[in-house]
């Protein structure tokens, strides 16, 4: 299992059912790089992810957003570089 590839999952799945949740606003934000790493995501991804995953993480605990928004952000790229690497 490559490194944070249960939650690009999960957030495929979410995307599937049309779930805003931190999971797919994660594959949202990478969708681009996602789809050219040929997994198959889906057509509607959500608009501006960036900024509605940092409004989820601000809304729940607002002391630790940033950071927490980062860790995300590079949890999503080791991801995309593992994959990468697989190619």
């Amino acid at each position: 299992m490559l490194p944070g590839e249960e939650i690009v999952k999960q957030g495929i799945k979410d995307l599937d059912e049309g779930l805003e949740t931190i999971p797919s606003l994660l594959v949202s934000i990478g969708a681009p790089r996602l789809r050219r790493l040929g997994l198959s995501i889906p057509t509607a991804v959500f608009d501006s992810p960036e900024h509605r995953l940092y409004q989820i993480l601000r809304t729940s605990e607002p002391e630790t957003s940033h950071s927490r928004y980062n860790a995300l952000i590079r949890r999503l790229v080791s991801f995309e570089r593992a994959a990468e690497c697989e190619t």
